[in-house]
């Protein structure tokens, strides 16, 4: 069996990171209102900039959560904070999104979204291909919206947008709490090929307050430059292909004994060569 050790972490910075495909959107679907499957893109949104002194925290009484299984085991206060960030970020993407385009949304539509229902039924999930280094992954994560629209040659990139929201910084401990934020903004946006983050910083009223627009590319280097460099891209992609090779190694001596018993050596060359598609 192989191990992947961990520690020290820096040993798995090289200077320079492992290389990476650039996700491609290979399929989508949907979750609709009443969070039913479908094979289609219904429930894209696009996204439309929110009003800056709109209240994060209003329509709490009228929220439509969707039942994710809550861990019993954390305790009340933590339910109350985790719940608190969850609802200004909900109530964050339904005055951030719209249904269609600028021009086939109506005026009244974009002017009500301060007291639409806050709901978390509805997702659009991209499906795409990517890679670390040697290996290929297909991963699959909801993505908020479209800053314009798909473009018409499929191998394009496209302007997806995620939206986040963060408590206004008021100290250094706020830019640290931010920075690590940061870190998880970055990851989920990175892997699926989301050029742009668009945060939403409210105080501690849940009153929206300013916007910041972020490229996710860029990230890494403000942490490096004028954060506190908690974290490092670099290191983050090399530690993930470096553990990826090592998944990969396991597999290959797995598969490569029984091909070698049942099937015969032909068939272990092949087994090896596909060895590196990954499904997340």
């Amino acid at each position: 069996m192989n191990y992947f050790d961990i520690q020290p972490v820096n040993r798995h910075s090289t200077g320079e990171s492992a290389s990476i495909r650039r996700p491609k959107e290979i399929a989508s679907f949907s979750y609709d209102d009443s969070h039913q499957f479908y094979l289609d893109d219904r429930s894209l949104r696009y996204y439309y900039p929110p009003t800056i002194g709109a209240d994060l925290s209003q329509g709490f009484d009228s929220f439509q959560q969707l039942d994710d299984t809550v861990d019993d085991h954390l305790d009340s206060l933590l339910k109350t904070i985790i719940d608190l960030e969850k609802r200004t970020g909900y109530k964050f993407e339904t005055l951030a999104l719209i249904p269609a385009t600028w021009a086939e949304t109506s005026r009244n539509y974009i002017e009500s979204r301060e007291s639409l229902v806050v709901r978390n039924h509805a997702q659009y999930c991209s499906v795409v291909r990517t890679g670390f280094g040697k290996s290929r992954l297909i991963l699959a994560g909801e993505v908020d919206a479209l800053w314009d629209a798909k473009p018409c040659r499929p191998d394009d990139p496209i302007n997806w947008v995620e939206l986040k929201t963060a408590a206004t910084p008021l100290s250094d401990r706020d830019v640290l709490k931010y920075e690590r934020k940061l870190l998880k903004f970055w990851i989920q946006s990175f892997l699926l090929g989301v050029p742009k983050i668009i945060v939403g910083f409210r105080n501690k009223e849940g009153i929206l307050q300013s916007l910041e627009e972020l490229e996710t590319s860029q990230i890494p280097r403000l942490v490096k430059q004028r954060g506190k460099g908690t974290w490092d891209g670099n290191l983050c992609i090399s530690f993930t292909a470096n553990f990826l090779d090592c998944q990969a190694e396991e597999h290959d001596s797995r598969r490569g004994s029984v091909a070698d018993t049942e099937k015969g050596k032909g068939h272990r060359d092949r087994d090896v060569q596909d060895r590196r598609e990954w499904t997340w």
